[in-house]
């Protein structure tokens, strides 16, 4: 049991709250790289406990703010959200209604100014509450994603969320070629 919860729960925490929050693509294999997340700041849970080999699915609709209509493909998996249209907190709301378990939104317009850079999520100061966790990946990596899935004709990858990367150097960290590390 303590074992469990060590493994389980106070491990993925410690890594979140040291190095930053990351997700490790699995498949397809265009994508398996290991992926920077930044946590919503003030709402939602936090990214404790472990999701392994569970889907990422791009949300229908893409904003994902109003009734999802891929629910099913959603309930137990990992939400992949465009930004854009209402609050951060709506979207997941949201996904977490159509059963997601955790949301991962992404600028998904190249042409904004905000493309390259990690946002910070905060809550919209209405009465209304989410308990799965939320992340903002960045802009690039969300829109290589999305392309690589349609390209691939696939409705879903992938992905452990949170990465363990406490004793891997940064050089040998799996980062998406496209970002220029």
């Amino acid at each position: 049991m303590l074992e469990d919860y060590i493994n389980n729960i106070l491990w993925p925490s410690v890594v979140v709250a040291m190095l930053g929050l990351a997700a490790g693509l699995l498949e397809p294999f265009p994508l398996e790289y290991t992926y920077r997340l930044r946590p919503a700041k003030d709402f939602g849970a936090s990214f404790s406990r472990r999701m392994e080999g569970v889907a990422l699915v791009p949300t229908i609709p893409a904003e994902a703010c109003a009734k999802i209509i891929n629910a099913m493909a959603l309930r137990g998996n990992v939400a992949l959200i465009d930004r854009g249209e209402c609050s951060f907190l709506t979207k997941t709301i949201n996904v977490e209604v159509a059963g997601a378990n955790a949301a991962i939104i992404t600028e998904f317009n190249n042409e904004s100014s905000e493309f390259d850079y990690y946002i910070e999520m905060i809550h919209d100061n209405t009465n209304r509450e989410t308990h799965i966790p939320a992340g903002f990946l960045l802009g690039r990596n969300g829109v290589v994603i999305r392309n690589t899935l349609k390209r691939l004709k696939r409705s879903h990858a992938l992905v452990n969320l949170p990465v363990n990367l406490t004793f891997t150097p940064p050089s040998k960290i799996n980062h998406p070629p496209w970002l220029g590390w």
